[in-house]
């Protein structure tokens, strides 16, 4: 159930962005410190990422070699380091979400589960049914976030995990972001993880990111009592960004900077 110090609060809602993953994930760090200390309302967007990453989770320190250079037709795969937790995520064919909001519970799982209710019934509005994985804490020795299925995902009844989620939390303010595995290219997925994922026979088919969006939005509306007015990033949060963003990588290297 949502806490009541969240009922009825005007909330931010921002356009949606495709941009490269280092910049996304400044947006959502810089948008969780203005939420944190009081100065943005309760923050919801969706993004993309371009050009195709894989994003590590804040403290995954090692992952396969081959990730560094690696190649989706004539593109490299960039490596980006999330500000939260979990395992590697391959953000191509996918759909990202970030809220940040403050005044949720304790401990974190009744949190996610807070959060991931304006997911599930927004899904259900677009007649899928979602639950909660079940994994235990042997995930973290996967580096692949989607390999297995925790309490902070969402898989469909056939068994396919339809969201990751992962969350970074200061006090009761939570950043919470994940990734909605739409469209993801099979033999990427294989190169990257040494694995396959199979979509399956999902029932209807997957719905376009034009119908999902206002979906998610009305959940939000409906699960966080919100009242969204289309917003923009604050001169604050713009200067962070740009604090956040990393160097640039000089010539020489291969690999990114975290």
């Amino acid at each position: 159930m949502l806490p009541s110090v969240l009922s009825r609060q005007p909330w931010r809602l921002l356009p949606f962005l495709i941009a490269e993953g280092s910049r996304q994930m400044a947006i959502d760090e810089a948008i969780f410190r203005a939420v944190a200390q009081g100065s943005s309302l309760p923050t919801l967007r969706f993004y993309q990422w371009n050009p195709i990453a894989i994003s590590l989770g804040y403290h995954q320190r090692s992952y396969p070699a081959h990730w560094q250079g690696l190649k989706f037709g004539h593109e490299t795969i960039d490596l980006v380091r999330r500000p939260t937790g979990g395992r590697a995520v391959l953000h191509q064919g996918d759909l990202t979400y970030a809220i940040s909001l403050s005044g949720m519970p304790n401990p974190r799982a009744e949190s996610y589960r807070t959060i991931c209710e304006f997911l599930i019934q927004g899904w259900r509005s677009l007649s899928y049914e979602l639950s909660y994985g079940g994994a235990g804490r042997g995930y973290i020795h996967n580096p692949n976030c989607f390999g297995t299925a925790t309490g902070a995902d969402l898989v469909l009844p056939e068994g396919y995990k339809l969201i990751g989620s992962a969350q970074k939390r200061s006090a009761d303010t939570v950043l919470q972001h994940g990734s909605m595995r739409l469209t993801p290219d099979l033999d990427l997925f294989e190169r990257v993880f040494g694995t396959r994922t199979e979509l399956g026979n999902l029932h209807p088919p997957m719905p376009s990111i034009e119908q999902i969006i206002p979906a998610m939005i009305t959940a939000a509306e409906i699960c966080f009592g919100a009242k969204f007015t289309i917003g923009s990033l604050s001169p604050q949060e713009e200067d962070w960004i740009e604090q956040l963003l990393p160097k640039k990588c000089r010539a020489s290297e291969n690999h990114p900077e975290f």
